[in-house]
């Protein structure tokens, strides 16, 4: 008898649009630099009903879990945070729906406290209090769904204008490394999801993550299958080489989750992973289905096999880790 099959879809940058009035107070912040990204370019590629045409179709598939890695807003705004709370609770269950943040959701110092009180059943981990305590660490938390264990990390940080570097400090570390240990004495498909991509060069200079050595260190330590990011609004497959460089981890991003046709960028996608067997026996494959070019429906674009019988397969060379910054 096979393993049943557990199926994990992924979206990220969801950018919930359109932005709401803002205050002179409001604008008085970093926001302005990003309400004028938004009106001269964002709002011409990001589209609501794209993502709704997307989540619908990914609902069709019936995934067991979805994972959702962070810029759910935009400027970080309370109604745009209340929004993205209400836009959660039609997405799923918290049970089956977990989030992690992204730069956006911290646009301005206090909003990322702001946005997890809002959104703490979908970052609450297995065990952790009920309610949300603005004074105790959420991140990394662990949640077990069938044989997956979702880590979810924060990169989530405020920064200055025009920077969207993102932060992975030693105490997450350190947790996130005792975490994953304890998930793989428990036999479980350990999924890191983290907003920033843990791979040099994988973004500009200013939106970087820092403490990408660190990240490597960490999943070296206590082990890891798969991550799953966002940030570039790229389909993107990157190989993590951990310290020991006998791991080689796929890395995967995908497109925006808003992102309509006509841009730089990929349109809209989400990636579906259908994960059966276990310990030494793990067969991973990825399916990405994408908006298609006239902006009408969802169609498959991409199947990729990360793991057969145990042993990952695709990676080329592994990407080297840089100096910590």
């Amino acid at each position: 008898m096979s393993d049943p099959m557990f199926k994990l879809a992924h979206i990220s940058d969801v950018h919930l649009g359109p932005l709401p009035k803002l205050t002179f107070r409001e604008l008085a912040s970093k926001r302005i630099t990003g309400f004028v990204n938004w009106r001269l370019n964002r709002r011409k590629h990001l589209f609501t009903d794209t993502l709704e045409r997307l989540v619908d179709d990914m609902e069709t598939k019936a995934p067991d879990h979805i994972a959702i890695t962070g810029d759910l807003v935009n400027l970080a705004t309370g109604i745009e945070i209340r929004a993205a709370a209400d836009w959660l609770e039609e997405v799923g269950d918290p049970l089956k729906v977990s989030v992690v943040p992204g730069n956006h959701d911290a646009y301005v110092p206090g909003a990322h406290d702001k946005a997890m009180a809002a959104w703490y059943p979908y970052v609450r981990g297995d065990g952790d209090a009920q309610d949300w305590n603005e004074d105790r660490k959420i991140f990394p938390y662990m949640r077990v769904r069938g044989p997956v264990a979702l880590i979810g990390c924060s990169t989530s940080i405020a920064t200055p204008p025009f920077s969207a570097t993102g932060y992975f400090g030693r105490r997450q570390a350190r947790a996130t490394a005792d975490l994953l240990k304890k998930a793989g004495e428990q036999g479980l498909f350990r999924v890191v999801m983290i907003h920033h991509p843990p791979v040099r060069g994988a973004a500009a200079t200013h939106k970087r993550m820092i403490g990408i050595r660190r990240f490597a260190a960490a999943l070296g330590t206590g082990g890891a299958e798969l991550v799953l990011h966002g940030h570039t609004h790229l389909n993107t497959v990157y190989w993590l080489s951990t310290h020991r460089g006998q791991d080689h981890i796929p890395v995967v991003g995908i497109a925006s989750a808003s992102q309509g046709p006509g841009g730089e960028k990929p349109r809209a996608g989400y990636n579906l992973f259908n994960i059966s067997g276990g310990p030494g026996t793990w067969e991973v494959t990825c399916e990405r289905f994408s908006l298609n070019e006239k902006a009408t429906g969802i169609e498959l674009e991409d199947i990729r096999v990360f793991y057969h019988n145990g042993r990952p397969l695709g990676f080329s060379n592994p990407v080297e880790q840089a100096p910590e910054e």
